[in-house]
């Protein structure tokens, strides 16, 4: 089994420690088309209640998207995007005791956001969107999740999926990773997602879970965003039906077992107090096999 690699997230406002426990980040979507039913927040005022119910249920992380990047999904604009979240960042700004990251590809989103409080973006594009993204990151401090993905939301699952999607994933974050680097935006502030169904067919969405450490070893912290995703439920309705995203709880619940115990240090989840428990169990198989390698006792501690 895989022994996870442990970091320090450096963010505008504290320090994370990443490895030890699983950081769970719950996903908030102010949108009114995202593919989950249940994650959509239209409402500015209903997603500022999600946002305080997720954190007393035991969210690390908060992640605010206002553009859907489902599969098929139409882009929108900045100032559509920016009318979607500014108004729920403002109203958590000061209040929310955990950060905020904000799902956008676009600069002038992020700028807004990070003004209002938001200390990590996390990019789907990996900065292939907008570059200049990461200057600005770079100037406010902040984090970012550089995310793999093949194609855009609108052509992802169209194809053609890469013969090899490991080398495929390993190849997109490099290059991501090179221009953040080549911004200034320090190693300590840079998270990786491999992008699990963003343009990777049925089977290679799973051999991205079983082939974690491979990308561990690029030397940056894992995302790992498999919350009720279509491939699990293809998995769970084979070829007679695919399960709706309501009922992949116990899907996404195996997903996010596998992901933990092959390397992830951040598990990006909507069931944040359920999601919770499937992560602890995991961290304690975990530190098991740490403390049986090492002969030592370890303990994995929460703060929750």
């Amino acid at each position: 089994m895989f022994t996870r690699q442990r970091y320090r997230l450096r963010l505008p406002t504290r320090t994370l420690q990443l490895g030890e426990r699983t950081v769970v980040m719950g996903i908030l979507n102010v949108t009114p088309d995202s593919f989950y039913a249940g994650g959509r927040y239209p409402d500015a005022q209903l997603a500022v209640e999600r946002a305080f119910e997720m954190e007393q249920a035991g969210a690390d992380i908060l992640d605010i998207g206002g553009e859907s990047t489902r599969p098929g999904a139409d882009p929108i604009s900045a100032d559509e995007e920016i009318a979607r979240v500014l108004p729920v960042l403002e109203s958590l700004q000061g209040k929310l005791r955990i950060p905020i990251s904000l799902d956008t590809q676009k600069v002038i989103v992020a700028e807004a956001g990070l003004k209002a409080g938001v200390e990590i973006i996390n990019d789907v594009s990996g900065l292939r969107g907008d570059p200049e993204l990461a200057d600005l990151v770079r100037s406010r401090a902040a984090a970012m999740v550089l995310m793999h993905m093949r194609g855009s939301p609108k052509s992802m699952h169209k194809g053609p999926f890469a013969r090899d999607a490991m080398r495929d994933i390993a190849h997109g974050l490099r290059a991501s990773i090179a221009i953040a680097r080549r911004a200034g935006i320090p190693k300590s502030k840079l998270l990786l997602d491999p992008g699990i169904g963003f343009g990777k067919n049925y089977r290679q969405n799973f051999e991205v879970l079983a082939r974690l450490p491979e990308l561990a070893r690029l030397g940056y912290p894992l995302v790992v965003g498999a919350s009720r995703k279509t491939f699990i439920g293809w998995a769970l309705g084979g070829k007679r039906q695919v399960w709706p995203p309501e009922k992949r709880q116990w899907g996404t619940a195996s997903a996010i077992t596998t992901a933990i115990l092959n390397g992830a240090h951040i598990v990006r989840v909507h069931d944040v107090s359920e999601m919770g428990q499937v992560a602890r169990v995991a961290d304690l198989v975990l530190s098991a096999v740490s403390r049986a390698r090492s002969g030592r006792e370890t303990t994995v501690r929460y703060n929750r």
